[in-house]
Order: C-alpha cells, then sequence, then structure tokens
C-alpha cells in the first residue's frame, strides 16, 4: 500500500458543473457589490467533497489554458461548436484560482495543451510513488485508469462517484483502458466536434472493439466486416485516424510538479480571509 495519495482535479469540469447546478434557476449568487460567485461556491463545495472522500495527502489542480491547443492546430474544428462562456461566469475563472491557491493547492495548466493532458502527464508521472484519483465529469478521462490511477466521476449532487479501476471499466462497459480511445477514433465525439467514421455510432464500435481488439485488428480484418461497415470504414480512413489521435490523452505535456510541492495542508486564516471576501461564511463549517 504506498502511502501517498494524490488527487487530480479536473478544475473546469468542476468549475462547469457548478454553474450550471446553480444557475438554471435564474438567480446567480453574487456579493454584495454584485461580482457572481456562484461557480466558486459551489466549486468549494464540490472540492471539499472530493478531498474528504478520497483523502488525499497531495492535490493538484488542473485548468484549461484557452481554447487554441494542438488539437485545434491538428483539426480546426475541434470544439468549434462550444458556445461562449456566459458572462456571469468569466469572472470566476481568476477568481476560482485564488481560492484554490488559498488552500495551498497548485493551478496548473500549459498553453496549447488541454486540462486533460497535463492530469493524464502528472498521473503517469507519480503513479510509481502514489496511488492516484482523477476527480472529473468527463468520461474520455476512462483512458487513464489503470493499477496505479483511479478515475472518479461525478455523478448528479455532491457526493456522488462511480470510481473506475481496471476492473470495473471492463466490468461496466466490456472495454480496456486503450479501447476507450479506439471507440472514440470510430464513432467521434459530438461534444468535442470531432466525426469518427461517418454512419458509425457508439453500439457498432463498441461491438468492432470488442470483436477485434483495436483500431489495428479491426482493419486487418476488413474482409471480415459486411459489406457497408467495411465501405464506411475504408471512405472515412483518414478521419479515423485523426479522430483517434484528437480522442487520445496525451502523457507527455510539458508540466511538471513534484509531490513535495502539493501536500495536502493549508492554512486556516488563509482560507478563512479569502471566503470573507467571497462572503461565503456558509462555508466556513467545510474546513473544521
Amino acid at each position: 500500500m504506498k502511502d501517498n495519495r494524490l488527487l487530480l482535479v479536473d478544475g473546469m469540469a468542476i468549475l462547469f458543473r457548478a454553474y450550471y447546478a446553480t444557475a438554471y434557476g435564474g438567480s446567480i449568487r453574487r456579493t454584495s457589490s454584485g461580482l457572481p460567485v456562484n461557480a466558486v461556491h459551489g466549486f468549494v463545495r464540490y472540492f471539499m467533497d472530493a478531498v474528504n472522500t478520497f483523502k488525499p495527502t497531495h492535490v493538484i489542480c488542473c485548468w484549461d489554458m484557452g481554447s487554441k491547443t494542438f488539437r485545434t492546430e491538428q483539426y480546426t474544428l475541434y470544439k468549434s461548436n462550444r458556445p461562449d462562456a456566459p458572462d456571469d461566469l468569466i469572472p470566476q475563472f481568476d477568481l476560482v484560482k485564488e481560492v484554490v491557491e488559498s488552500f495551498n493547492v497548485p493551478n496548473v495548466g500549459y498553453a496549447g495543451y488541454e486540462a486533460d493532458d497535463c492530469i493524464g502527464t502528472l498521473a503517469a508521472a507519480h503513479k510509481p510513488n502514489a496511488e492516484v484519483f482523477i476527480v472529473t465529469g468527463d468520461h474520455d478521462m476512462l483512458q487513464l485508469v489503470d493499477d496505479q490511477v483511479s478515475v472518479a466521476i461525478m455523478k448528479k449532487g455532491i457526493g456522488n462517484y462511480m470510481v473506475y479501476t481496471p476492473a470495473s471499466l471492463l466490468e461496466e462497459r466490456q472495454l480496456t483502458p486503450p479501447q476507450i480511445i479506439d471507440v472514440k477514433g470510430l464513432m467521434g465525439d459530438t461534444s468535442d466536434n470531432y466525426p469518427g467514421v461517418k454512419g458509425i455510432g457508439e453500439k457498432t464500435a463498441h461491438k468492432l472493439i470488442q470483436e477485434h481488439g483495436s483500431i489495428e485488428g479491426l482493419l486487418d480484418n476488413l474482409d471480415k466486416l459486411s459489406k457497408s461497415v467495411r465501405a464506411k470504414i475504408e471512405a472515412d480512413l483518414d478521419m479515423l485516424h485523426l479522430s483517434r489521435d484528437l480522442a487520445r490523452i496525451r502523457c507527455d505535456a510539458p508540466v511538471e510538479m513534484e509531490l513535495a510541492g502539493c501536500p495536502w495542508s493549508y492554512n486556516m486564516g488563509n482560507v478563512l480571509s479569502k471566503f470573507e471576501e467571497l462572503e461565503f461564511g456558509s462555508l466556513a463549517k467545510l474546513i473544521g
């Protein structure tokens, strides 16, 4: 049993979740000066719940650093269907990082890469010396699961997680972590706006990868496929390879953070001071 337990937090996924969980009613929480803080308030609640659930010795929070990444250079339409962030959320991007800093937790991101890539890189770097838990709402992260890395997918409400290990992923989806990437290559991803192979949906993609093991195995056995499926794949080979590449989380992003730089240890006064500034008095009980 490893003594170190590293919690990698997908900051943007949690911030957006917190925003939409509290904005649907139309009344956005604001400070007395009118500053919107609903997403940051919700983020703290999710964040502290994750800490209390997974009991880390070390914590790092990872962020996207803008919409232009190496993936948009590979495929200009990547994520181009995403709406702009709501006006009330924009000022909260910097605020939430200030709150994370008040907990003495490092904010990590790198221009040109997504938070997923930072998380994948840090998980790979630290899994020899720590149990790693990734908290996110993003199912793409399931490709990072292995014997040292668990992915906790947030479910509806606070405190509900589906924690994936290689065994639970295999049980639920009959897929290994690398096969998650191959399935996405075939079916594409509407939320990230890349198409995969035209005409192949999730069910067919699952079935093909389960039967042939990988995209390579599938391409080696095109003659065994039905005429229609074979024709679809052959017509879209370039996009198949590009989509798989877009789906793959990079574990070699230029980010690093030593465990010594991210212990879960904070100064109560610093946190309470930040809470007071944002009028989060009711949250003080979470950090007793």
